[in-house]
C-alpha cells in the first residue's frame, strides 16, 4: 500500500510572530522554517503505517519555494521514501492546493492520503476536505486514532461530544489531529542520508491549474496588547476585583 502525505513549511511553532511595518503580511525574513507541526504528526503515521507492515511507501508532496525542499528532507529523514516539490513563490490558496493535489493522486495513485487538518500560518482547516470531494473519495477529519484493516482504515475521530469512529473503504482521505502520535526524533546521520533520497522538482505551471487567489489580504494587524495582571493581598480584594473591575467578554 501506497501513502502519500502532504507537507507545508512554514514558519517554526516557537517563534514570535511580527507583523511587517506596513501591515501587509507577517515578517519572513531571516525567520525559521519548519514542517506544519500536524503535517509533522501525518508523517509520523504513514512511517508507523509501513513499521506496522499495513504500507510499503510513503511519498511527501509539497508546494512552495524552493526552500521547501529542506521541509521535504526533514520528512524523508523522519522515514518516508521520497518526496515531490512543485515549486512556486505564489501564495496558493486552498483549492487550488487541493486541485494540485489531486494531479499528483491521479499520478502516484496512492491507496491513502493522510495530512494534517490545517496549517499553522493560516489556519483553513480546508485543503484535506476540498481534497477528498475532488476525488470522491470518503474521508476522515480530526483523526485521534488509525488502523488499516484489509480494505479499509479505521479511524477514531474527536468530535465535539467525544469520539466517534468510523469505517472508510480505501482509497481514503485522512486528516490528522495532533494527539495522534508524537512524531520523531530526526539525527543529523538521518539528515545527511536523507539528501541521497529521491527528490523530484516540478515546475507549478506544467498542472494547469488555475493559482489566481480569490481573496485580497487588505491588512494584517497584531492583536491588542494585553493589560498587565496586578497582585492582590486577600481573598475579599480579589472577589472585589473580580466584581467590579473585570471586563465582561
Amino acid at each position: 500500500m501506497k501513502i502519500m502525505v502532504p507537507v507545508k513549511r512554514v514558519v517554526d511553532y516557537n517563534v514570535n510572530v511580527r507583523v511587517k511595518s506596513d501591515e501587509t503580511g507577517v515578517e519572513l525574513a531571516n525567520v525559521k522554517m519548519s514542517m506544519n507541526p500536524f503535517d509533522e504528526t501525518a508523517v509520523e503515521e504513514a512511517i508507523q503505517q509501513v513499521e506496522a507492515g499495513t504500507a510499503d511507501e510513503v511519498v511527501l508532496v509539497s508546494i512552495g519555494p524552493s526552500k521547501a525542499q529542506e521541509t521535504l528532507r526533514h520528512g524523508i529523514a523522519m522515514g518516508a521514501d521520497r518526496g515531490i516539490l512543485i515549486e512556486t513563490d505564489d501564495i496558493i490558496e486552498p483549492l487550488s492546493v487541493a486541485k494540485l493535489l489531486q494531479k499528483i493522486v491521479y499520478e502516484e495513485k496512492p491507496d491513502l492520503v493522510i495530512t494534517g487538518k490545517q496549517a499553522i500560518d493560516d489556519d483553513c482547516n480546508q485543503t484535506g476536505q476540498m481534497l477528498a470531494s475532488l476525488l470522491n473519495w470518503p474521508q476522515a477529519t480530526f483523526a485521534f486514532k488509525l488502523k488499516i484493516e484489509g480494505e479499509e482504515a479505521i479511524v477514531t475521530r474527536e468530535v465535539d461530544g467525544g469520539l466517534q469512529t468510523v469505517a472508510l473503504t480505501l482509497p481514503a482521505v485522512v486528516t490528522t489531529e495532533l494527539r495522534l502520535n508524537e512524531p520523531r526524533y530526526v539525527s543529523l546521520p538521518s539528515l545527511m542520508k536523507a539528501k541521497k533520497k529521491p527528490l523530484d522538482r516540478r515546475d507549478i505551471a506544467e498542472f494547469e491549474v488555475d493559482i489566481h487567489p480569490r481573496l485580497e489580504v487588505l491588512k494584517t494587524t497584531p492583536p491588542a496588547r494585553r493589560a498587565y495582571g496586578i497582585k492582590v493581598k486577600t481573598v475579599a480584594e480579589l472577589v472585589d476585583k473580580l466584581r467590579n473591575e473585570a471586563r465582561v467578554l
